[in-house]
C-alpha cells in the first residue's frame, strides 16, 4: 500500500497517495482541473489536450498536471494569469475545429468542454480564432452508436479503451497535423472494421464525438402534453 504524502493546492492543505498523479490528487480532493484525454486507469498519459496546466513552485513556467507526480510538500496554483491564458487559448484551439452545436448534441449537459467552459468562465464560441472544421460526415453505420469526427477533440481516450482496455485494435490515429483524426484501418466505417461494437469507445468519450444513438433520438421526441 502507497504511503501518503501532504502537499497544498491553492492554499489547502491535502494528501494524495505517493506517486499519484497530480491532476487526480486534485480532482480527489475536490480541486477542479480543466482536462479532457487523462484517464485514472490508463498507466500513461498522452497529455494531448494541453488543458490542465499548474503551477509548482520551484518548477520554472506551467506544467500539465496530468504527467507530474505528486510528492511530499509539494505547492500548486491551479489559476494565475500564465495558467489561465495557456488554458483559454488551449480551449479556443479545440474549438476552432469542433462542431459547435450544443442544443443539438446528444451529449449536451453531460459535455466536459460545457464543465470547463462553466468552471473557468470560458465561451463556447470563437472570439479570436477561425473555423478550421471541415465538412466531415458522421458514420452511422455502428447499430447503436454513431462517430460524429466534426466533434473529435482527438484526446485519444476511445482508443485507449479500444487498445489497452478490450484489446480489439479497430481504430486509431492517423494523418499528422491539422488533418489528424481518429480512425479505423483505411479509414473505412465503424462497421466495417474489426469493430465488435462493444461501445467500450462511447462511454469514455468525454465529448459528442461518439455517442449512443438512442440519446440522439431522445432530442427529437416531441414532448408530451399534460
Amino acid at each position: 500500500m502507497s504511503r501518503e504524502v501532504a502537499l497544498t493546492i491553492d492554499d489547502r492543505q491535502v494528501k494524495a497517495a505517493e506517486g499519484e498523479r497530480l491532476l487526480w490528487a486534485a480532482l480527489d480532493n475536490g480541486i477542479y482541473i480543466p482536462h479532457l484525454c487523462d484517464l485514472r486507469e490508463a498507466e500513461r498519459t498522452v497529455a494531448s489536450c494541453r488543458l490542465c496546466f499548474v503551477e509548482v513552485e520551484g518548477l520554472r513556467g506551467p506544467v500539465t498536471s496530468c504527467t507530474l507526480a505528486v510528492s511530499e510538500g509539494m505547492v500548486v496554483k491551479t489559476r494565475s494569469p500564465g495558467v489561465d491564458r495557456l488554458v483559454r487559448t488551449g480551449f479556443e484551439l479545440l474549438l476552432s475545429n469542433h462542431r459547435l452545436h450544443c442544443a443539438k448534441c446528444a451529449k449536451n449537459k453531460h459535455c466536459e468542454l460545457q464543465k470547463i467552459a462553466r468552471e473557468r468562465g470560458l465561451k463556447l464560441k470563437l472570439t479570436r480564432l477561425r473555423s478550421l472544421l471541415q465538412d466531415v460526415p458522421i458514420d452511422e453505420s455502428p447499430r447503436h452508436f454513431n462517430y460524429d469526427a466534426g466533434k473529435c477533440v482527438l484526446c485519444g481516450r476511445c482508443i485507449w479503451a479500444d487498445q489497452e482496455q478490450v484489446r480489439v485494435g479497430a481504430i486509431g490515429f492517423i494523418r499528422r497535423g491539422i488533418a489528424r483524426k481518429m480512425a479505423t484501418f483505411e479509414d473505412g466505417c465503424l462497421a466495417d472494421s474489426i469493430c465488435t461494437q462493444c461501445e467500450a469507445c462511447v462511454k469514455v468519450c468525454p465529448v459528442g464525438a461518439l455517442y449512443l444513438k438512442a440519446d440522439e433520438l431522445r432530442l427529437y421526441e416531441p414532448k408530451k402534453k399534460c
